[in-house]
């Protein structure tokens, strides 16, 4: 009776519209607090809370919005390595929920790039994957980078999808929900799979790749 009471009295006190423009409120603030301290006033960003961002000064934005569980991290510093990284961020790009990009050399995100869930994208990897580093722990092994990641314009990333170094994403392809990227995708192009392959092209009548 007593939780049912709090319950019925909790919708008076704190209705779920004025809650909701509460976390607006304090998305927009946080929002402005990361285009200052990126340096980035000009810009139009929208974040939701909870986020976690490392690095604020290597980040170069547009217009972008997230929901809730960003994280950005652009890595200056790992043990003794040093490392000059760079995020661009372009115009009209949406994240959704609990998207991950690290960087230790340079990402780059063009313009009107949709986001799902649950994305990772990085230019680096723990380790080189020969055998002395396959003896270390894994978090005590040298980050290293084999190349940067390029989005451009108009692509549309889905679900639990992974992309990695050295990898250039041509523009208007789809990459299909669960794929692991590891090499270049052609402009105009349908991949899927893991690793992920193409299995349509966009800019003609052609039937799906078999």
């Amino acid at each position: 009776n007593i939780l049912k009471l709090l319950a019925i009295s909790s919708l008076f006190i704190f209705p779920y519209k004025f809650c909701r423009f509460i976390g607006r409120l304090r998305n927009h603030i946080i929002s402005k607090r990361f285009c200052f301290l990126s340096h980035n006033l000009s810009s139009n960003v929208y974040i939701e809370y909870p986020f976690y961002i490392v690095g604020h000064k290597n980040i170069h934005c547009d217009d972008f919005s997230s929901r809730a569980g960003l994280r950005l991290e652009c890595i200056e510093q790992y043990g003794d390595q040093a490392f000059q990284p760079n995020l661009l961020i372009g115009n009209n790009v949406s994240f959704n929920f609990r998207c991950h990009i690290g960087v230790i050399d340079k990402v780059v995100i063009g313009n009107n790039v949709l986001v799902g869930s649950n994305v990772l994208i990085t230019d680096h990897n723990h380790g080189r994957n020969n055998l002395s580093d396959i003896e270390l722990a894994p978090q005590i092994r040298e980050l290293c980078s084999k190349g940067p990641v390029i989005i451009e314009d108009n692509v549309w990333i889905g679900e639990n999808v992974s992309i990695l170094s050295d990898v250039k994403v041509g523009r208007n392809s789809i990459i299909g929900a669960n794929s692991v990227v590891i090499r270049n995708v052609p402009a105009y192009s349908v991949v899927a799979g893991s690793p992920a392959r193409v299995i349509k092209y966009l800019n003609d009548n052609s039937i799906e790749v078999r």
